[in-house]
C-alpha cells in the first residue's frame, strides 16, 4: 500500500484512477465514511497499479548496511549481483568516508567480492519487491557500473 504522502503525491492520479472506475468525488467521500474496506480496496488497487510500473521500470537496486553492500543489476530475463563485505568494523558503508576507503583499499584482505546471477522465469516484478522490502533502494546504478569495471 502506499503510503499517505505517496497517496498526497499521487493526488491527480488518483482521481483518474477513480474516475475510470466511475467513482465520483462525491461517491469517494461517502465511500470512505460508510463503507471504509471498499474504499481501503480501492486505493490497494491503485496501490499495486503504481507499484507494478515503478518496478517494471527498474534496472538497478542497491542494499548497503554497516559492512556489505549488494548491488544488484535486473536484466530482461536474470538479476546480477555484485557483494562487497568488508571486514573492518570501524566503517559505516552507507557513508561516503566508507565508500572512499572501500574503492582505495578494494584489493585488501578486508574486503570479500562475490558476484553471482539469477535467472528469472517469472514473477520479476515480486522478486524486485521482495529485494526492496529486504532494504533495497532504487537507483541508477552508479556504483553497480563502478564496481563492474573494476571486477570485470
Amino acid at each position: 500500500m502506499l503510503s499517505k504522502d505517496q497517496f498526497d503525491e499521487l493526488h491527480k492520479e488518483f482521481i483518474k484512477f477513480l474516475s475510470s472506475n466511475l467513482i465520483t468525488k462525491e461517491e469517494w467521500t461517502a465511500l470512505k465514511s460508510k463503507e471504509p474496506n471498499v474504499a481501503q480496496q480501492h486505493m490497494k488497487k491503485f496501490s499495486d497499479i503504481v507499484w507494478e510500473n515503478v518496478l517494471k521500470k527498474v534496472k538497478f537496486l542497491e542494499n548497503i548496511n554497516l559492512n556489505y553492500m549488494y548491488l544488484f543489476k535486473i536484466n530482461i530475463d536474470s538479476i546480477s549481483l555484485i557483494g562487497l563485505k568488508v571486514n573492518n568494523t570501524k566503517l559505516d558503508l552507507r557513508y561516503k568516508e566508507g565508500i572512499k576507503w572501500l574503492r582505495e583499499n578494494l584489493m585488501s584482505d578486508d574486503v570479500e567480492i562475490f558476484t553471482a546471477e539469477k535467472k528469472i522465469d517469472k514473477d520479476k516484478e515480486q522478486k524486485i519487491f521482495s529485494l526492496i522490502e529486504q532494504g533495497a533502494s532504487i537507483t541508477k546504478g552508479n556504483l553497480f557500473k563502478y564496481f563492474e569495471e573494476l571486477i570485470v
